[in-house]
C-alpha cells in the first residue's frame, strides 16, 4: 500500500492539470532573458506545487487534520494566495514569521520559539493565533498574557525517541536536545494553562518513523491527552514523496482523534514544495584537476547551504552518479570558498561553457537560507505557470548585499 494512496491523488491532479512538462534548459535562458534577467535563479513551477497541494488537501478532508505550512522552509510569499487554497494556515518560528504568516498567508498563524524575548512577545500576540512554548517556565511567564489576549496555548514535548540516521543537525530527539519538555520535566502544575502539546521530532521520513514517535508520546505523554484540546504532531514528514505510506500516516491521524477527540494538526515545509522548485544555473568555466571540474556561477554556500550543512547531494536534470554515464564531473561554486562544492555528477556529452544546469528540488531550504557571502549576488526568484510560461518574481542586485553591511 505504501505510495498508492499518494499516486492515485497525484494522477487525479495530472487530469485536471496535466502531467507537468519537464523543464528544458534552453528555453527557460530564453525566457529569462525576455524577462529581463538571467542565470542564477530559483523556479517555482505551479503544476509540480498544485501536485503537492492536491494530496494535502485529501489527507485533511479525510483525516480532519489541519495542515499548515512551516515557513522555515518555504517563504515565498508569492505563493501564498495559491497555497490557502489548499492549507489551513501557516507556522512561524518568531515574530518576523508570525507577522508574515498573518499579513500573507492568513487562516491560522502558529508560533513556536525556545525563548520568548519579552519585548517582542505582545506583538507576537498581536498576529499569533497559537502560541507554543518550550518549557514550563517559558509557559508560566508568558501564558497568562497570550490566554489573556484569546490564544490557544501550548507546549512542545519531546518523546526522547530518535529515529532518524545521517540527520543529527535536524534531530529535536538528540541527547541533550534544547528542544521540547522531556517527561522528567513535565511540570503537571501547568496543565490549566494548557490547549494542547506539540512535538515535531522527523526530518525527511515516512510514517513509519511518526508511527514509532507516536507510540513514544503515548507511553510517556498519554495521560495528559484528554486534558487537551489539540494535538500538533510537526513537520518533518515527507508526505508527497512518491514511496509515502499515505494510509499509515492516515491511521495514526485518526487514532489519535478518536481516542482522545482532538483536534489534529500537521505542519509540514518540505512536503508541500516537495521537487516543485528549481535552481537553474551555467556553467562558467571548466578546469581539470585529476579530474574534470564544472564551476558554475551558482554556489553551494550562498544558494543552497543544506548542501553543505546536512550534507544533501541535489538531483540535477539529465545527471547520474559519477561513473554511470560517460563524462563525470565535479560541480562547484564560484566562490573562493575551498568547499563550495555542490558534488560529482555524470552526463551524456561533455559540458560546455555556457551549458545550462538544473538542480531539482530547490524550492525547500534554499530561498530561506541563503546569502551574500564573498559578494554573491543572491538568485532571482521566478514563477512557471501551468501554461509553461516564466514570469520573475523578485530580482536582486548590488544594494540587497550593500544594505546587509552597514
Amino acid at each position: 500500500m505504501a505510495g498508492a494512496q499518494t499516486a492515485a491523488v497525484l494522477e487525479r491532479a495530472e487530469g485536471t492539470m496535466g502531467k507537468p512538462e519537464p523543464l528544458r534548459g534552453e528555453e527557460l535562458l530564453a525566457q529569462a532573458e525576455a524577462a529581463g534577467f538571467s542565470t542564477p535563479f530559483y523556479l517555482v513551477d505551479e503544476a509540480r506545487l498544485r501536485r503537492n497541494l492536491e494530496l494535502l488537501r485529501q489527507i485533511s478532508q479525510d483525516t480532519g487534520c489541519k495542515i499548515l505550512l512551516a515557513q522555515k522552509a518555504f517563504s515565498l510569499f508569492a505563493c501564498y494566495p495559491l497555497l490557502r487554497e489548499y492549507l489551513a494556515g501557516s507556522t512561524a518560528s518568531g515574530l518576523y514569521e508570525a507577522r508574515l504568516g498573518a499579513e500573507e498567508f492568513g487562516g491560522e498563524t502558529h508560533v513556536f520559539s525556545p525563548a520568548y524575548r519579552p519585548e517582542e512577545f505582545p506583538e507576537i500576540l498581536s498576529y499569533a493565533d497559537h502560541v507554543v512554548f518550550n518549557s514550563p517556565d517559558q509557559v508560566r511567564a508568558f501564558a497568562p498574557a497570550a490566554r489573556a489576549a484569546g490564544k490557544s496555548v501550548g507546549l512542545r514535548i519531546n518523546p526522547e525517541c530518535s529515529t532518524q540516521e545521517g540527520h543529527g543537525l535536524y534531530d529535536p530527539c538528540a541527547p541533550g536536545s534544547r528542544l521540547g519538555t522531556t517527561r522528567s520535566n513535565f511540570d503537571e502544575s501547568i496543565l490549566p494553562l494548557l490547549d494542547g502539546l506539540h512535538f515535531h521530532t522527523l526530518c525527511e521520513q515516512n510514517a513509519d518513523a511518526l508511527e514509532t514517535t507516536a507510540a513514544a508520546v503515548e507511553e510517556k505523554f498519554g495521560e495528559f491527552l484528554p486534558r487537551m484540546r489539540w494535538l500538533n504532531l510537526g513537520g518533518g514528514h515527507h508526505i508527497t514523496r512518491a514511496d509515502y505510506d499515505v494510509p499509515r500516516l492516515e491511521r495514526i491521524l485518526r487514532h489519535f482523534r478518536d481516542t482522545y477527540q482532538l483536534q489534529l494538526y500537521l505542519e509540514p515545509g518540505e512536503a508541500v514544495v516537495l521537487n516543485a522548485g528549481f535552481l537553474v544555473s551555467r556553467v562558467l568555466e571548466l578546469v581539470h584537476n585529476g579530474m574534470d571540474i564544472g564551476i558554475l556561477d551558482t554556489s553551494a554556500a550562498c544558494h543552497m547551504p543544506d548542501v553543505l550543512e546536512m550534507p544533501y547531494r541535489p538531483p540535477i536534470q539529465d545527471s547520474g552518479k559519477p561513473g554511470e554515464k560517460p563524462f563525470t564531473y565535479r560541480l562547484a561554486g564560484p566562490t573562493c570558498l575551498a568547499g563550495d562544492v555542490i558534488g560529482d555528477y555524470a552526463f551524456d556529452a561533455p559540458l560546455r561553457k555556457g551549458d545550462p544546469v538544473i538542480l531539482e528540488d530547490m524550492a525547500l531550504y534554499t530561498m530561506v537560507k541563503n546569502n551574500t557571502f564573498n559578494g554573491m549576488p543572491l538568485p532571482a526568484i521566478a514563477w512557471r505557470d501551468t501554461e509553461g510560461a516564466v514570469t520573475l518574481v523578485k530580482k536582486f542586485g548590488y544594494e540587497d548585499f550593500k544594505g546587509r553591511l552597514s
